[in-house]
């Protein structure tokens, strides 16, 4: 597991894999990291099998055609259906005097094409039973992820699971008195450390917020590791008991 931060917003992409050599998934490439993002694939032997998306918001999908076009075999985008339309135009929603901004940043102009595949996370995914509460299972790269719809951010928001924790600088350094870690989820603009994902963006709804915290977040075991989208890693114990927004008003 290898964790950058984009060049803007501070958001976090992912990139997973088994071991060196092997396939692995991006996640969220945001704004700037596509260089790097090729370097370590080249430095790891790694080889791009999909593009995990936990939503479409520009900050978390920016590089995405740069990423997907530097790839062999242009690997699929996968995106919950509720968000598949801002892969059209991810800068729809903002003022064109930020995106000036961002390219000022980066230096270069911002180029969009949606990419050749995109998958549409949807039940139709599943291989095996589901899960509760689980509305797909992708087999990618060696492992088996959960997806699971926590809307609230965006319509289409998803998080995603996996059973393997990884070690390295994404693993928090845990409290003696936390369980030991055995499962990682990544969950992108739902739930960072101390803290949750805005509601007053575009597709954001408080009121689907509080049921994804309720139903979704606050079902995930203490002993999940919790990669955010933006942010340090935590784990869900430390959350359960010390983040302001899961204590008390969902209960």
């Amino acid at each position: 597991m290898h964790a950058l931060e984009a060049q803007a917003f501070g958001t976090n992409c992912y990139v997973i894999a088994a071991d060196a050599g092997a396939e692995c998934v991006i996640v969220d490439p945001g704004v700037g990291v596509a260089d790097r993002v090729s370097r370590l694939l080249k430095r790891q032997r790694l080889t791009p099998a999909a593009v995990l998306l936990t939503h479409g918001h520009l900050d978390h999908v920016y590089d995405l055609p740069l990423v997907v076009g530097a790839a062999p075999g242009r690997p699929a985008a996968h995106i919950h259906p509720e968000d598949r339309y801002r892969l059209r135009n991810p800068a729809g929603d903002l003022d064109p005097a930020f995106v000036t901004m961002i390219e000022a940043q980066l230096g270069s102009r911002a180029v969009w094409h949606e990419p050749e595949v995109v998958v549409e996370l949807a039940p139709s995914c599943t291989t095996g039973a589901r899960a509760p509460g689980v509305m797909a299972t992708l087999s990618v790269a060696g492992l088996d992820i959960s997806v699971t719809h926590a809307p609230g951010h965006t319509e289409g928001s998803v998080v995603f699971g996996f059973d393997e924790v990884p070690e390295g600088p994404v693993h928090p350094a845990g409290s003696q008195s936390e369980p030991p870690l055995q499962r990682t989820v990544l969950s992108g603009d739902v739930l960072f450390a101390g803290a949750i994902g805005r509601t007053d963006l575009p597709g954001g709804d408080p009121a689907a917020m509080t049921r994804s915290l309720r139903d979704v977040v606050l079902a995930w075991p203490d002993s999940t590791l919790v990669l955010p989208g933006h942010g340090p890693a935590t784990t869900m114990a430390r959350e359960r008991t010390s983040n302001p927004f899961l204590r008390g008003r969902l209960v």
